[in-house]
């Protein structure tokens, strides 16, 4: 398990484009899917990461309490599949469907979107406005495997709730910590 640390791309960067298909529907997804949303929230996850086991169900509950709300969400793996199979298309989808999430969850094969988002740990959040420009990138909260602090996220929950309300977000963000995303050879 490598330690890896987000990369903090530059607050007020485009998001990124995409096409990937959600492995749950079925559906392509893309950036025109969450048009007309005031806020888009990109997680890069996986299934075998236990910086994302931590998580999980804390990511399941910021999908459920979001739903309705004008928030895009988005989950996408990126991790070469050939080597952690655990990360395969059909592992994510039993995945999302055991944890219920409500939001799609994507794999990118060529790893071309989490390269255009400068995603490099599981897992990595990015924050978009209506506008879709970056307003935060950084970690869930606090808690790390191991650590004894709660699983709350409170950090990322903050921001979304600044970007729903209309407010700005607070340029103090830390970053994201998790195993690194696991490139193709």
């Amino acid at each position: 398990m490598a330690l890896t640390p987000s990369t903090m791309l530059a607050l007020g960067t485009e998001a990124p484009d995409f096409q990937l298909r959600d492995t749950v529907s079925g559906k392509m997804i893309s950036l025109e899917t969450f048009a007309g949303k005031k806020g888009l929230l990109v997680m890069f996850i996986c299934r075998h990461c236990p910086y994302v086991q931590h998580v999980k169900e804390e990511l399941a509950r910021l999908g459920k309490g979001y739903q309705g709300k004008d928030l895009g969400v988005v989950a996408i793996s990126a991790n070469d599949a050939e080597h952690y199979p655990d990360d395969a298309p059909d592992k994510l989808k039993g995945m999302a469907q055991e944890l219920g999430f409500t939001f799609p969850f994507c794999f990118d094969e060529t790893q071309e979107t989490a390269r255009a988002y400068a995603a490099a740990c599981t897992p990595d959040f990015f924050l978009f406005d209506g506008e879709r420009r970056l307003v935060y990138r950084g970690q869930l909260d606090d808690s790390r495997p191991g650590n004894g602090k709660p699983v709350t996220g409170r950090d990322l929950r903050a921001a979304v709730d600044a970007v729903l309300a209309g407010w700005p977000v607070s340029p103090d963000q830390r970053p994201s910590i998790g195993c690194n995303i696991k490139w193709k050879q």
